[in-house]
C-alpha cells in the first residue's frame, strides 16, 4: 500500500532536509518515511516540478531551492562580516584603553 503525503508535508520535510542541521537519510527517518521517497521529493523539487504559492506568487520548488542557496551564501558572508567588526572592536576597544 502506497501512502500520500500532502505537498504541505512535502514542502517540509524538503526544506528540513535542504535547511537542518541533520542528514537527509535522518531526516527521513525522524520524519517517518523513506529515505529514497525523501531524495525523490527533494530531486523533483530541484527540477522544479512541485509548486509553492508564495503570496499572491507561485514558485517552483527550484526557484525557491535557488533563493534558499543564495541566502545561506549571503548568511555565511554577513556571519563573516560579523566576526570581522567583532574582532576590530575589541582591537580598537584595547588602542582606546593603552591611551
Amino acid at each position: 500500500m502506497t501512502q500520500r503525503y500532502d505537498q504541505t508535508f512535502r514542502n517540509e520535510a524538503i526544506r528540513l532536509a535542504l535547511t537542518g542541521d541533520k542528514s537527509v537519510a535522518q531526516t527521513a527517518k525522524d520524519l517517518g518515511i523513506k529515505e529514497p521517497t525523501l531524495y525523490n521529493w527533494i530531486s523533483q523539487a530541484k527540477r522544479g516540478k512541485s509548486t509553492i504559492v508564495k503570496g499572491n506568487e507561485e514558485l517552483t520548488s527550484g526557484q525557491i531551492i535557488d533563493e534558499l542557496t543564495r541566502l545561506r551564501k549571503e548568511n555565511a558572508r554577513l556571519k563573516e562580516e560579523r566576526e570581522l567588526l567583532k574582532k576590530a572592536a575589541v582591537f580598537f576597544a584595547k588602542e582606546e584603553q593603552k591611551r
